[in-house]
């Protein structure tokens, strides 16, 4: 059965960090729709002080940060002691489990063009150990397609593995259209799929899909998407809806109240990170 448009979203404008620029799709009121992505951040930009300022020093608790740079660089440094540069085509995974401080700087380039995502961290993994990894171009396979490529970020393609999740499976495709091309996919019935747009427009379920949407799928096990008169850039998102509860605070995602009292307590009493402070 093909899969069809459950939700659209477009986003809206808005600041975060130190006052960088950007367009915030999925959040607080998207969330048990697009289970289990939390929240979608876009950054398309050619004028630097949109962006420059980046996100200082802050905490992270109870999910995953996903950020791909698709244009442009992104600088990462946290309290594990990891320092970290990706470039374009790159991608930033980190796991903020039990607790992790870290900060994001993006230099000035010619065009920053990206996305990160809030993955939520199933129940019994919330308080692992946090941990970051960056995937270079180096270890990102490219599979051609007709009229086309996918980029495998994460999980598995037509046989090609790209970054293994142990937390939560992940499918996390950049799929590259030329202008009036088709691509369709199998997909395991009951997963949680989300498309987002991020660069062109695009056909699908009928309907033309504007850049820079989100789009969450009914279920079903195939889709097929078309690109338009231009190039376009769609990013593939697959993975396990958890179904738990979700109590949200600031850059906190918990599973109850208590959770996150607890959180906001242990950053009250200095208490907050579990493993050694390198930075």
């Amino acid at each position: 059965m093909e899969r069809k448009t459950s939700k659209t979203i477009k986003g809206f404008k808005t600041k975060d960090g130190a006052g960088v620029n950007l367009v915030r799709v999925l959040g607080h009121q998207t969330a048990v729709d697009f289970d289990p992505i939390l929240m979608l951040d876009s950054f398309d930009s050619t004028n630097p002080p949109d962006y420059i300022a980046g996100f200082p020093m802050h905490p992270h608790r109870g999910i995953e940060t996903i950020s791909y740079v698709s244009s442009g660089k992104m600088t990462h440094k946290d309290s594990l002691g990891n320092s970290d540069t990706i470039s374009s085509g790159e991608v930033q995974w980190m796991r903020a489990g039990s607790g992790i401080l870290h900060e994001e700087k993006l230099p000035a380039v010619d065009r920053l063009l990206g996305v990160q995502l809030w993955l939520n961290l199933p129940k019994n993994s919330k308080m692992v150990d946090p941990m970051y990894r960056s995937i270079k171009n180096s270890e990102i396979p490219e599979v051609a397609i007709n009229n086309g490529k996918v980029r495998v970020l994460a999980g598995t393609f037509n046989d090609e593995n790209g970054y293994i999740n142990d937390c939560l499976p992940v499918n996390y495709y950049d799929i590259q259209l030329k202008p009036n091309a088709t691509f369709s996919i199998d997909t395991k019935e009951t997963s949680s799929i989300m498309l987002f747009t991020l660069t062109g427009n695009i056909l699908f379920d009928g309907e033309v899909v504007e850049e820079k949407t989100a789009v969450k799928l009914t279920q079903g096990d195939k889709i097929t998407i078309k690109s338009l008169d231009t190039d376009a850039q769609v990013l593939y998102i697959e993975s396990r809806a958890l179904k738990e509860p979700i109590v949200w605070g600031g850059p906190i995602v918990m599973n109850s109240k208590a959770e996150l009292n607890q959180a906001f307590e242990d950053l009250d009493n200095g208490t907050f990170l579990k493993t050694k402070i390198s930075y």
